[in-house]
């Protein structure tokens, strides 16, 4: 039974669990923030939801120009994967550094711009590193391993967040944990982790960046993935910005109030989180065994499900709690769905030299994804409560068109 037992963790490069904890200190610092700063700009600071969304979103703007640079930077020999994951941290503590000194709007454009950037240089040069030291075999528990790494601090960060909020009220404080897990971040890669970029200088020499962008868009199937991808990631982006407000100020609690507590919304992402975690390697497991669009497939209906449940949860008389636990949890499933499928499959589609422009691309998925879902989302929550509700209404049906994508993908043999 023990070794049975330890054969459900894959065998994988040191380099890879390294990874996972510095990725695990980054994460705790930013659930410190990431669920409470729409609800402080908007609660505290006295911003509008609309204002609120926008500032998010224009984050994704500074972060198209860092996922550039990022995949640019992480193919060449001469700043490779390691160096723009030290950038990338750094940029990304004096972007939590102006958002904790944030009082008006300027100024948490001005936060959210360079926290964006950071953001953007981190996550095409960090799967490429992963994709770089995993054989085809684990490359699904090792993305999966990542995550769950991500997600452990990112739960551990919201709970802690949410005491720090409940007894002192200081929501700022939360912004300087943040910026302070990033140092620590830029210490554990400047010391444990080794460049993995292999690519001969002549080759990158002889491939100027432009083609090398070219290229990738050049690919066919490539850009057809990319078209869902924006989908999923809008997704993603309701979890964190519209999401929160929602259950702030609009869940019926009672027969006049509306808004779970702070303590409430802490306990229901922490739940949501708990479900991440447990089900990371088992689901990769499960799924592996499906072709990487079918996975994600599976991840879209669980996406509509979860958007189905937060539109029915007001017209439920009690329990809305209940209800929204149940909907935090399929959407849980959702995200472990889609994470490990969808970052295989760039990396089959990807050439070796060109790993970083690929990831590059497929994250600009995610700087228009959140360029598109706070915004739209802060709109819809500034409008009429039958077109707040209707709203969550209107995310579920989009799965259809994503779904008849995703089955395009598998008629054309990607992901096998």
């Amino acid at each position: 039974m023990k070794k049975h037992k330890l054969r459900l963790l894959p065998k994988l490069n040191h380099q890879i669990w390294i990874l996972a904890v510095g990725r695990f200190l980054l994460e705790f610092g930013t659930g410190f923030t990431l669920f409470y700063a729409p609800i402080f700009f908007v609660n505290k600071v006295g911003l509008s939801a609309t204002s609120v969304g926008i500032a998010i979103g224009s984050a994704s703007l500074s972060g198209i120009v860092g996922r550039i640079l990022s995949g640019s930077f992480s193919d060449s020999p001469y700043m490779g994967r390691r160096r723009t994951l030290l950038l990338a941290a750094a940029v990304s503590a004096i972007g939590s550094v102006v958002l904790a000194t944030t009082y008006d709007f300027v100024t948490l454009l001005i936060g959210n711009a360079i926290a964006g950037m950071g953001l953007g240089l981190y996550w095409p040069a960090n799967e490429a590193v992963v994709a770089d030291i995993t054989l085809p075999e684990t490359r699904h528990e090792a993305y999966a391993l990542t995550r769950l790494s991500d997600n452990l601090g990112l739960g551990m960060g919201i709970v802690l967040g949410g005491v720090i909020v409940a007894t002192t009220g200081n929501y700022r404080l939360l912004f300087v944990i943040d910026a302070i897990s990033f140092i620590v971040f830029f210490v554990v890669i400047y010391f444990a982790i080794q460049e993995t970029n292999q690519a001969p200088k002549a080759i990158s020499q002889g491939n100027s960046h432009l083609a090398s962008w070219l290229t990738a868009l050049q690919d066919s199937r490539f850009r057809v993935f990319l078209a869902v991808n924006i989908i999923f990631t809008t997704y993603f982006s309701q979890l964190q910005s519209t999401l929160p407000i929602y259950f702030k100020n609009f869940v019926p609690t009672g027969a006049l109030e509306k808004g779970f507590s702070e303590t409430t919304i802490s306990s229901l992402f922490a739940w949501h989180l708990s479900v991440v975690i447990l089900g990371q390697l088992p689901v990769a497991h499960v799924l592996k065994r499906l072709s990487d669009p079918l996975a994600l497939v599976v991840s879209t209906v669980l996406w509509a499900s979860g958007f189905l449940l937060i539109w029915a949860t007001p017209i439920f008389t009690s329990h809305h709690s209940v209800w929204a636990a149940l909907a935090l949890g399929v959407f849980a499933l959702a995200i472990v769905s889609y994470t490990p499928s969808s970052s295989s499959l760039i990396t089959e589609l990807a050439p070796e030299s060109q790993r970083g422009v690929y990831f590059a691309i497929g994250a600009l998925c995610w700087a228009i994804g959140y360029a598109i879902g706070p915004s739209l989302g802060g709109w819809a929550l500034d409008q009429d409560e039958i077109v707040v509700n209707y709203y969550w209404l209107g995310l579920a049906l989009t799965a259809g068109v994503a779904i008849a994508i995703l089955l395009y993908l598998e008629r054309m043999g990607i992901g096998e």
